[in-house]
């Protein structure tokens, strides 16, 4: 008897899937509103800064369905690849840096997010990046936690340039 097909797939995304990822990424800001958000330009735009990120990041894609009946997103993660400058005697490398990790709620306790992270792990390895990073919320610091991650101490500090500095 041959087992069953699993309930999604995963891949590394493409031009292709721009829609997809796009409606993810409006499902994701709208899952945290609580309601539609209005914006008619925001595809293009989106498509604009996958055009510019792609030459250096890459996309998974979790998506439900089959090539008959067709394929709906359920999730997305991305890495992007940030180099070290090489000094002498080392000629740099690069680590990974995780963002943009959404899954649509429905499907995040069927495996898609721990198949999205294996990914982009494997990603990393092959790429030989030094470190994988990310900045989890902190309703997914403990999901990274039992993937192997670790808290980086003190060694990561945040400005955020906008802010007053006034200190006072």
């Amino acid at each position: 008897m041959a087992a069953d097909p699993p309930a999604f797939t995963v891949r590394v995304a493409d031009e292709r899937d721009l829609d997809a990822l796009a409606g993810l990424r409006r499902a994701w800001l709208e899952e945290r509103a609580g309601r539609p958000v209005e914006d008619p330009g925001f595809e293009a735009a989106f498509a604009q800064w996958w055009r510019s990120e792609l030459p250096r990041r890459t996309f998974w894609l979790a998506e439900v369905g089959t090539e008959r009946a067709g394929f709906t997103a359920v999730g997305s993660l991305n890495v992007v690849e940030i180099a070290h400058m090489p000094r002498p005697g080392a000629r740099g490398g690069a680590i990974g840096h995780v963002g943009n990790a959404f899954v649509i709620a429905a499907w995040a306790d069927r495996g898609v997010p721990r198949a999205l992270l294996t990914q982009a792990v494997a990603h990393a390895r092959a790429r030989r990046y030094r470190r994988l990073v990310l900045a989890p919320t902190p309703g997914s610091a403990a999901f990274y936690r039992r993937a192997g991650f670790a808290p980086a101490g003190e060694s990561l500090l945040v400005l955020a340039p906008e802010a007053d500095r006034t200190g006072g």
